[in-house]
């Protein structure tokens, strides 16, 4: 059967709309021009409906065109909420008792590579929304009480289910479809406003190009300077409201005049309240047509049909069904062939999987230069902003189309999330993959001096170098799939990294003794203190900087051999990273007498050295010190013949130094590792021990020996850690994210995929520890990635797992698998962010890979 969407996948034309509108824009840095840089409180949610925004746009479910220029979404009302629901609500991170924290409940239903069919459901409380509620009994409640939810408000009584399907005709010719369904058990009034809109270009005294967008002949035209003329047709020949995407200015900040006479608000508050806040002449640049249902009885669904095109001829609703049903058919043979053979519970996560990856790639716009100036039509940024955030990052300028890794809690680009983004995306979209670890490394993004910018609250924080270890399976799984090893994407990103390697090298490592210091690394709160700043006087010598390096190492030598097999110029390169590798392994196990590896404990700690001093072990045992079983590669059997000048320049160092090759053992089959057989058989008791990392959906990010409390002394202050399963009791980094003891899945993904590099050697380990149960380390990997897979599949109770705690049991809830940032370390419920189908979207990479073997 021809595989049409696989085809499709391929054509840009086709990628030109699609859901690029993140769920949230306010609280974002890009929104921040206050003085003091408290991004959540200078635009809040409480502006949101009436003020635009600068740099992008947020909706229910909206689209919009690769620039965002141009915008589609949905807005409800119940007859009730005292404003439209035109985005989803949530806490601040000083709002909610364990940070930000969306308070909606939304699913991404299916997604294709091309977005020509997409589905989106959102549940609609039929009661007034209880904002305040929210915000009153979540800012009572402690760090050690789990989060009010609207679950619990009592609302969901009674919901309408509201789905939203597009479906492309042609690249230019969207077929949308609005399905609201009672959930209730009375009639109840329902008010659906599919909204199209411009993003405000206008009103910063960049660009005196205006587009407008008029009510014509019962049709919504959209003209645009760029775009071109785009018509937004509807059936049954609804009321159309037009109003400006203006700030409302009076309204929220007393100002005597508004900029315009029709504001962003204006739909709202003339559904809501009857104001004369909408432009009877039909023309602004924020338009909806309005369906009333008065009384939707329970069980009913009520239909809407419409068509965004570049033509303008007649719409035909017939021809939208036809549409929606070929592209349906379509999307279920392209993922039917993606995961042929897979077990049916486990299509399901996986197709819900992919489908929420790709919804999440969004327009990611931020120039730098033109924030930190200001706009000539706007006020003047304070002169904090000259000396504040991100002033390092003067270059960076962006307007693209990113992988986000949750549309509402984190609506912007992280680094080290982006890199493990693309490798499931490589199963589901390779050519996105790829773009995406290519962008990162581009001159529009990448700091001169090679740093990667980690995210836009400080891109000069400094996230885990994980991306040529990301682009080397993109690169593998790619392979696999086509048949066709892409070199030209490997030799991009090789030259790139090298950049970033060598700022990893001049800057992490202040003494230059190949033990490396990062900062906290994305691993927020995992020691007793901000690891960004040690106490005073100390450095911190980082177990998991220095294995990241050595993956780094490891990886860049893995791509170089690949290149050399048609290139023998990256030979040299090959031996460089060899050898720059053994001279991390070796300090690792010598720094301090000991290194980092502590042979009392069979562990790898974290250093406190100072001058003068005699270094100080961290005894904490968290995922800092697992990290080193992830630092090995395997040197292909085919190497020593291909590669002739690296076989050499190896043969040299075993005769000459045999002392520096301990760390390379074995036959033509050569391991690379941090760790020798008997330390890594150490660590893995530690690993697989059900008291301290192992729990039954993967591996902890701290030893549960410590539920008990547990302390380090350091200038005779005790620094207390406790082993915290769920969500964070620390304030530390806003207290939003806990890698106290839950599972995360990257990292549990980058031990799975070592593990499978250590099964050249004949290393066997009992599983869980203590047990008579030995396997060899395959097994130990395929079996910790059962356990990851099972977060994600029904139990004998038929409830998942991995599900947060406010999602209720019963079928229209248990069939919608979620996407959680992290998982109590103990139970597996879902915690943190939602909507991650960033990282945590590698479960349906495990899935896959059962299929294309190369994973």
């Amino acid at each position: 059967m021809t595989n049409a969407e696989r085809e499709r996948r391929s054509d840009p034309a086709w990628r030109f709309w699609g859901p690029y509108v993140a769920a949230r824009q306010w609280g974002t840095v890009r929104e921040d021009y206050s003085a003091d840089g408290d991004a959540w409180s200078s635009f809040g949610f409480e502006q949101s409906h009436a003020r635009a925004y600068r740099w992008g746009e947020d909706g229910l479910g909206a689209i919009c065109d690769r620039w965002q220029l141009l915008c589609f979404g949905l807005a409800l009302w119940n007859g009730a909420d005292p404003i439209l629901k035109e985005r989803p609500f949530g806490l601040t991170n000083k709002q909610g008792n364990h940070g930000e924290d969306a308070k909606e409940y939304w699913w991404v239903l299916d997604d294709t590579p091309s977005h020509s069919w997409s589905q989106w459901l959102y549940r609609y409380p039929q009661r007034e929304y209880p904002y305040d509620e929210l915000r009153r009994v979540n800012a009572g409640r402690s760090k050690l009480e789990r989060e009010y939810e609207l679950i619990d408000t009592g609302v969901l009584d009674r919901y309408f289910d509201v789905t939203l399907t597009y479906a492309k005709a042609a690249p230019d010719e969207i077929h949308v479809v609005i399905e609201a369904t009672n959930h209730g058990p009375e009639a109840a009034p329902l008010h659906l406003l599919p909204t199209i809109w411009f993003r405000n270009t206008w009103s910063w005294g960049r660009d005196d190009r205006h587009p407008w967008l008029q009510a014509q002949d019962g049709r919504i035209r959209c003209d645009h300077a760029t775009l071109g003329t785009y018509w937004l047709s509807a059936e049954n020949a609804p009321e159309i409201l037009v109003t400006g995407n203006e700030t409302n200015a009076k309204s929220l900040f007393g100002a005597a005049e508004n900029p315009a006479p029709y504001t962003k608000d204006g739909i709202g508050e003339h559904v809501i309240r009857g104001a004369a806040t909408v432009d009877p002449s039909g023309r602004g640049t924020k338009g909806a047509f309005w369906y009333r249902f008065d009384a939707v009885q329970p069980g009913q669904t009520v239909t809407v049909r419409l068509r965004l095109s570049t033509s303008d001829s007649p719409y035909v609703p017939a021809e939208t069904d036809r549409i929606v049903a070929a592209r349906h058919a379509e999307a279920d043979t392209f993922y039917a062939d993606l995961l042929d053979g897979v077990p049916a519970p486990e299509q399901h996560v996986a197709r819900r999987c992919f489908s929420g990856l790709l919804w999440s790639t969004k327009m990611y716009r931020f120039n730098v230069p033109e924030w930190l100036e200001g706009d000539p039509a706007q006020p003047t940024p304070p002169a904090s902003r000259t000396s504040g955030r991100n002033t390092r990052w003067g270059h960076l300028d962006l307007a693209e189309l990113m992988s986000l890794p949750d549309e509402w809690e984190y609506p912007w680009f992280a680094a080290w999330d982006l890199a493990f983004h693309t490798v499931p995306l490589s199963y589901v979209d390779p050519d996105l993959a790829k773009q995406q670890l290519v962008l990162l490394s581009r001159e529009w993004l990448m700091h001169p001096d090679g740093q990667l910018p980690a995210y836009e609250w400080n891109f000069g924080d400094v996230n885990p170098p994980v991306h040529a270890w990301a682009a080397l399976r993109v690169f593998r799984i790619d392979a696999a799939a086509t048949g066709r090893p892409d070199l030209d994407f490997l030799r991009r990103i090789f030259h790139k990294q090298l950049l970033t390697f060598s700022w990893w090298v001049n800057r992490k490592d202040s003494d230059g003794s190949n033990i490396f210091e990062g900062g906290f690394l994305g691993m927020d709160n995992v020691g007793p203190f901000d690891r960004s700043a040690p106490p005073a006087g100390w450095r911190l010598e980082q177990s998991d900087a220095t294995s990241w390096m050595a993956i780094f190492c490891l990886s860049m030598l893995e791509i170089a051999f690949e290149l050399a097999r048609t290139d023998h110029a990256y030979e040299d390169a090959a031996t460089k990273f060899f050898e720059h590798f053994l001279a991390i392994a070796d300090a690792a196990s010598r720094f301090g007498g000991g290194g980092l590896w502590d042979e009392t404990d069979g562990f790898c700690y974290d250093v406190l050295s100072r001058d003068g001093a005699d270094p100080q072990p961290l005894r904490v045992r968290s995922m800092s010190g697992l990290l080193p079983i992830a630092a090995v590669a395997t040197i292909p059997d085919w190497v020593w013949d291909e590669l002739p000048g690296f076989a050499s320049r190896v043969a040299w160092l075993d005769k000459r130094h045999p002392e520096r090759m301990r760390h390379c053992s074995g036959g033509r089959m050569r391991t690379l590792s941090l760790l020798d057989t008997k330390q890594l058989r150490r660590m893995l008791n530690r690993m697989l021990d059900e008291g301290e990392f192992l729990s039954p959906y993967g591996i902890r990010s701290l030893s549960a020996e410590y539920r008990n409390g547990y302390s380090v002394g350091i200038d005779g202050q005790q620094l207390p850690i406790d082993y915290e399963p769920a969500e964070s009791h620390s304030g530390l980094f806003g207290g939003n994210s806990n890698w106290r003891g839950p599972v995360w899945f990257p990292v549990n993904v980058l031990l799975t995929d070592a593990l499978r590099s250590y099964g050249a050697e004949e290393i066997t380990a009992a599983m869980p520890s203590g047990s008579s149960r030995q396997l060899g380390m395959v097994a130990v990997a395929e079996e910790l990635e059962r356990r990851l897979v099972a977060l994600f599949l029904p139990a004998q109770n038929g409830r998942r797992p991995g599900t947060p705690v406010d999602h209720p049991d019963g079928p229209r809830w248990s069939e919608h698998p979620t996407f959680s940032e992290y998982f109590n370390g103990d139970t597996g419920a879902g915690l943190g962010a939602s909507h991650q189908t960033g990282w945590t979207a590698l479960v349906a990479a495990l899935i896959a890979g059962r299929v294309i073997k190369d994973f």
